[in-house]
């Protein structure tokens, strides 16, 4: 692939160029999920800003009530794999495909806000404002499909942060990666929040025909004022209906993931969420309880602070309710689902929506029966070199 120069080589992580900062202190950031970089876990420094510049800052008139969004950086991602692997109980599947790391999408709630901390940086604003492009993803996913010891299997896009968020418009790592997937003919599962998932409709309604392509469309909330402080950059909730509609038409099997379920916020959204999706042309439906480990509960609870304060202990209660008293709980079976009487209250919500709107029927399986590889070299070589 081409390289992009608007991208910019990754800096030396031995130089630790990426030490977190608090740039916005607590004010709300236009566009953006949280206005605040935490701690790094991983970093013995931090950075504490001097309140006399912070009274500067606050008192200044140009202000406003938000401050303005600092702008998206795009890096350059030195990986020399593709395939990520995990034998994790409470996923159901091992192998995925992860085209950039961090999240311009700048959900509140991500689980994977945490490991940009892997990386030197933090898991707040940095997250959703430094973003690692892996431009050599199509090339290193056609190597290792083409490798003798690859047994195909389903591949999951993405597994961590959303292949589609809005840099993929204009650098189509994705799309890149399913233009090999539809040359192979290699299952891929798709799960999104973002309508330009509708894009790749031909080359999913492609793979489609060999019973290898799926997509799941995220959609947490039908409110667009919630889904704007929310999730701020990803798609507004009516168009990704769209796209479910698109998808559908061109005869993509794709479903609806009512993701993540906050109780005390949109938990009472599950039934309308789930006919919505049915009635755009969703065949089946997920859902998973809100996770917040490591930095992540920090931050959504000063989100809640910011824009909710009225439901904040609301929420919280409910959440450790249904984590054994905290906010967060790691254990295998339990962190995607959690435990308790909320916990299957919220269940019992999801399984009646899901009855009511319909969305009973068996979702088609993946199947690698159609996998092959593309022939390359031998005397064909001789006329191409």
């Amino acid at each position: 692939m081409r390289k992009n120069k608007a991208i910019r080589p990754l800096a030396n992580k031995k130089r630790k160029s990426y030490s977190p900062t608090m740039r916005f202190y607590g004010q709300p950031v236009k566009g953006r999920g949280t206005s605040t970089n935490p701690h790094n876990r991983f970093e013995s420094l931090s950075y504490t800003p001097d309140p006399e510049y912070l009274d500067h800052l606050l008192d200044s008139p140009d202000d406003g009530d938000e401050q303005p969004s600092p702008r998206t950086q795009v890096y350059r991602d030195p990986s020399r794999s593709i395939l990520s692997r995990n034998d994790s109980p409470d996923l159901g599947f091992s192998v995925s495909v992860n085209p950039y790391r961090g999240c311009e999408h700048g959900c509140i709630y991500c689980y994977a806000r945490p490991t940009h901390e892997f990386l030197g940086m933090s898991a707040g604003l940095d997250f959703e404002t430094r973003i690692l492009a892996k431009e050599d993803a199509p090339a290193l996913l056609r190597t290792a499909l083409s490798a003798r010891s690859y047994r195909p299997e389903p591949i999951i896009m993405c597994g961590i942060t959303d292949p589609y968020q809005p840099v993929e418009r204009r650098l189509c790592i994705t799309r890149g990666c399913l233009e090999v997937l539809a040359e192979f003919r290699n299952p891929v599962a798709i799960i999104t929040k973002n309508a330009l998932v509708a894009r790749d409709r031909d080359l999913l309604a492609q793979l489609a025909e060999s019973r290898a392509a799926s997509v799941f469309v995220s959609i947490t909330t039908l409110n667009p004022e919630l889904a704007r402080t929310l999730e701020p950059r990803a798609s507004a909730p009516q168009r990704r209906l769209a796209a479910i509609n698109l998808l559908a038409e061109a005869g993509v099997p794709v479903g609806v993931m009512s993701a993540p379920i906050i109780p005390g916020l949109n938990d009472h959204e599950v039934p309308a969420i789930l006919q919505a999706a049915a009635d755009a042309g969703a065949r089946a439906a997920g859902h998973t309880v809100v996770r917040l480990p490591y930095a992540v509960s920090e931050l959504f609870v000063e989100w809640l602070e910011t824009h909710y304060p009225e439901r904040k202990n609301k929420v919280l209660n409910h959440i450790r309710a249904l984590r054994r008293g905290k906010l967060n709980d790691p254990r295998w079976h339990a962190r995607m689902r959690g435990e308790g009487r909320t916990a299957q209250a919220i269940h019992d919500l999801f399984e009646v929506g899901r009855r009511k709107a319909g969305l009973t029927a068996p979702f088609p399986a993946l199947s690698t029966a159609a996998f092959c590889r593309p022939e390359r070299g031998g005397q064909l070589a001789l006329f191409t070199a």
